[in-house]
Parts: C-alpha cells; sequence; structure tokens
C-alpha cells in the first residue's frame, strides 16, 4: 500500500510537471509569434526600402547605359576620326619619306655629278700636268738650244781653226814631200853619177893598170870586182832604204789624204746638222708659242669652268640644305604627331588588352562552372534515378525509362544528351534576353563569339550561328569591341 500511495504521488507530480511545461511552450510560441511578426514588419518595410532602391538602381542603370551607349558612340566617333587622321598622316608621312627618298636621291645624282665633274677636274688637271711636264721639256729643250746657240760659234770658230790646221798640214805635208821627193831624186841622181864616175874610174883605172901591168892582171881584176860588188851592194841598200822611206812618205800622204776627207765630211755633216738645227729650232720655237697660247686658253677654260662648276655645286647644296633641313623640321613634327598617335593607340591596346583579359577571365570561370554544373547536374539526376527505382521496387511507381550515366554514344537516354541540349539555344525567344536566363554552356558560347568579334575584322567570317544570337550578340559586340573594362560593363556578365 505503502508503494502504491508512492507510486500515485509520483503520477500527481509528474502531471503537474506536464501542465506547467505546456504552459511554458504556449507562452514561448507566443513570445515567438511576436518576434516572428516583428520580422515580417520589419521584413516587410526593408522589402519597401529594397523596392524602391531597386527601382531607383533600375533608373540610374537605365541612366547609366544611356549615357554608356553615348559614351561609346562617342568614342567610335572619336576613334574613327583618328583612325582617318591617322591614315592621313601615314599617307602624308609616305609623301614626305617619298620626297626625302627623291630628294636623297636628287642629291645622291647631285653628289654622282660632283663625283663626276671632280673626275674632269681631275682629268684637267692630269692634262695640265702633262702639258706642263712637255712645256718643262720643250723649255729644256728649248734651253739646250740657245746653250746651242751659245756654243755655236765656238764650234765654228774651233772648225775653222780645224780646218785651217788641216790646210796648213796638208800644205806642210805636200812642201815635206816635195822636199823628199826632190832630195830623193837628187840623192838618185847624185848617187847614179857617182857610182857612173867610179865605174868610168875603174874602168879608166883597170885600163890603165891593164896596160901597165898587165901580169897582174887577173889578181887586181878579182880584188877591183869584190870592191865594186861591195860598193854595188852599199848602194842598192841604199836605194832599198830610199823606196822604203818613199813608200812610207806615199802612205802618209795616202793617210793625210784620207784624214781630209773625213775632216771634209764631218765639216759637212756638222754643216747639216746646225742647218737642221736651225730648221728644228724655228720649228719648236713656234711649237712652243701655239702650246703656250694653247695653255693658256685651257687654263681660262679650266679656271672659267671650275668656278662655273664651284658656285653651281655650292648653289645646288644650298638648296639641298635648305629642302632637307625643311623636312627634316617636317619629320620631326610628324614623327611627334605620330608618337602621340602610337600613344593613343597603345592606350587602346592596353585597354583592349585589359577587355581581353577580362574574357580570359569570364571564360575560365564559365568553364569552371560548366563542369561544377554538369557534375551537379549528373548527380542529381543520377540519385532521383535512384529514388524512382527504388519507389518503383517498392511497388509505389512505375519503373522508370533505363537511363546511363557514362559517355556511352550508343546509349539512347544518356545523362549527356542532356548536358547537350544545355548548349542549344532552342529555349531563347526572339527580343530582348537577360544574361541570367542562359545555361554556363551558352554563356561561353556568347563570351567566345564576343571574343572573336573583337578580335577579327568585320570582313572576316565568324563561325555560322542561329539569326537570334547574331541579333542579340550585336549589343554586346558595339559595347565589346573597342571600350574599356568598367563596371557597366561587367554588369552583362555577371554570373549568378
Amino acid at each position: 500500500e505503502m508503494r502504491k500511495g508512492k507510486g500515485a504521488k509520483a503520477k500527481k507530480g509528474a502531471k503537474a510537471e506536464s501542465k506547467v511545461e505546456k504552459e511554458s511552450e504556449a507562452e514561448r510560441a507566443k513570445a515567438n509569434m511576436a518576434l516572428w511578426e516583428a520580422r515580417l514588419e520589419v521584413t516587410e518595410i526593408s522589402r519597401a526600402e529594397y523596392r524602391e532602391a531597386a527601382r531607383m538602381l533600375a533608373r540610374n542603370n537605365k541612366e547609366l547605359v544611356w549615357q554608356q551607349h553615348r559614351l561609346e558612340k562617342d568614342t567610335v566617333e572619336v576613334i574613327s576620326f583618328l583612325k582617318k587622321q591617322d591614315v592621313e598622316k601615314e599617307e602624308q608621312i609616305a609623301k614626305l619619306k617619298q620626297q626625302l627618298v627623291d630628294l636623297k636621291q636628287q642629291a645622291q645624282e647631285e653628289n654622282e655629278k660632283a663625283e663626276h665633274y671632280s673626275g674632269q677636274l681631275k682629268d684637267l688637271e692630269e692634262k695640265f700636268s702633262k702639258k706642263a711636264r712637255e712645256i718643262g721639256l720643250i723649255q729644256l729643250e728649248l734651253k739646250t738650244i740657245k746653250e746651242f746657240r751659245k756654243k755655236k760659234a765656238h764650234m765654228e770658230k774651233e772648225l775653222e781653226d780645224i780646218k785651217e790646221n788641216m790646210r796648213l798640214s796638208n800644205k806642210e805635208h805636200q812642201e815635206t814631200l816635195g822636199r823628199l821627193e826632190k832630195r830623193f831624186l837628187e840623192e838618185k841622181q847624185r848617187l847614179e853619177r857617182e857610182a857612173e864616175k867610179k865605174i868610168v874610174m875603174l874602168a879608166e883605172r883597170a885600163h890603165h893598170e891593164a896596160i901597165m901591168q898587165l901580169d897582174s892582171t887577173g889578181r887586181a881584176v878579182f880584188k877591183e870586182n869584190v870592191r865594186l860588188q861591195e860598193a854595188l851592194a852599199y848602194h842598192l841598200k841604199e836605194a832599198e832604204e830610199l823606196q822604203k822611206i818613199k813608200k812610207r812618205l806615199e802612205e802618209d800622204k795616202a793617210l793625210l789624204l784620207q784624214e781630209k776627207e773625213t775632216n771634209e765630211s764631218l765639216v759637212q755633216e756638222k754643216v747639216r746638222q746646225v742647218s737642221q738645227q736651225k730648221a728644228e729650232i724655228q720649228a719648236l720655237q713656234h711649237k712652243v708659242e701655239r702650246l703656250e697660247m694653247a695653255l693658256g686658253h685651257m687654263t681660262r677654260e679650266f679656271e672659267t669652268e671650275i668656278q662655273k662648276t664651284r658656285h653651281q655645286a655650292l648653289v645646288q647644296n644650298q638648296a639641298g640644305m635648305v629642302e632637307i633641313s625643311k623636312l627634316q623640321q617636317l619629320l620631326e613634327m610628324k614623327d611627334r604627331e605620330m608618337n602621340r598617335v602610337k600613344k593613343l593607340a597603345k592606350n587602346i591596346l592596353d585597354e583592349r588588352t585589359e577587355v581581353e583579359s577580362f574574357f580570359l577571365e569570364a571564360l575560365e570561370q564559365v568553364k569552371h562552372e560548366i563542369v561544377s554544373s554538369r557534375k551537379c547536374y549528373k548527380q542529381v539526376a543520377q540519385a532521383a534515378y535512384q529514388r524512382k527505382m527504388m519507389a518503383a521496387f517498392a511497388g509505389k511507381e512505375e519503373y522508370p525509362k533505363i537511363r546511363t550515366f557514362n559517355s556511352n554514344v550508343h546509349s539512347t537516354n544518356s545523362v549527356y544528351k542532356d548536358l547537350q541540349e544545355a548548349e542549344k539555344w532552342t529555349n531563347i525567344q526572339k527580343g530582348k534576353v537577360d544574361v541570367g536566363q542562359l545555361t554556363w554552356e551558352q554563356k561561353e558560347s556568347v563570351l567566345r563569339l564576343l571574343f572573336a568579334r573583337m578580335n577579327v575584322d568585320e570582313h572576316s567570317a565568324l563561325p555560322v550561328v542561329e539569326s537570334r544570337v547574331i541579333a542579340w550578340l550585336s549589343l554586346f559586340s558595339r559595347k565589346f569591341r573597342q571600350t574599356p573594362v568598367s563596371d557597366g560593363l561587367r554588369e552583362y556578365l555577371v554570373l549568378p
């Protein structure tokens, strides 16, 4: 009984506690309801504020879009104007370069003419030096002739002295020869007379002795004959010596005659040479006079031509220097303009580089999102397929169609076909399209088309897409073609 009493008390305590808990839960529910009502009011107020802020942001966005359109239009016009100016300046620079090339060619021709004139001047100087050497030789010959004229009288005097000496020598020789011949004849006659006298005397003596001494005749005649033979031999020897002397004198006479003829021929040769030299001297004098006149004329013409050539070259060089200085100034001015244009083009290219970097980053992000979304879609589709199979296995639903989750090309119901459908544009209607409505694959196609539209010429062929996609991309093409990256552009490709 005590146990029963204790059990009843415990039950009563538990009931009281449960009642208290119910009351506290009701109070908490009321408090939570009041709290949620307050939160709802705050949320409604903030929602209204957000709506008003969204309207204001939409109006501001519209105004900014209009301003951006206007700014893009102005930018396109400015860039087209700058391109036109760039083309005109390039044409002008090309013309100036052509003029500079023509002037350089003209200067080269002038230099060639100057070199030609210098060559002619050098040739004339060589001719002048050659003529000067010839005139020097002629003057040397003339000097020699003048010296010969000075020596001519002395040579003629020497020649006359030689002639006189030869005449005197010949005369002395003739006289000596005459004297020798006369002496020889006289000596011969004397010897002959003496021999005759001796013979007569000997004959008389022999006759007388023969008469006187007839007995000793043989001995005396023999002695006399011996003496006579000796005397005859002596006289014959003297006659031979006289013959030798005569012969030597005749040889001397012939030698003197030969020397005389030689001297006469030498004198005639000298006279002929003197007359010939006189004629040559006169001819050389006339030639020297003509050459001096021609040299003076050539010198005057040469000096005149040199002065004319120098003056012409100086004038042409001055004109060329003035023209070159003008062209250099104009070229410097064009270089400065080109530097400004290049700087502007570099800024535009830098801005295009920023836009391209933005597109590349966006493409990388889109690719990453495509991989993530496909993976998530595959997991969700596979889980849903498994739930349907479990429900069909439990008899709650019908079995679904067989579905594959790998890249089997022969499968008729593969999850990859759903992924391929995301790349098509069948769900896009004509008119204004929000980027948020596009799939990641369509966003990637849009980015690639925009990037290709930026980096190709207007006449280049783009990938063939549907006309509605091209129409929808025209806005992006105008905005991204040559516009710097800004927040207004980034909002077109904001990735949810």
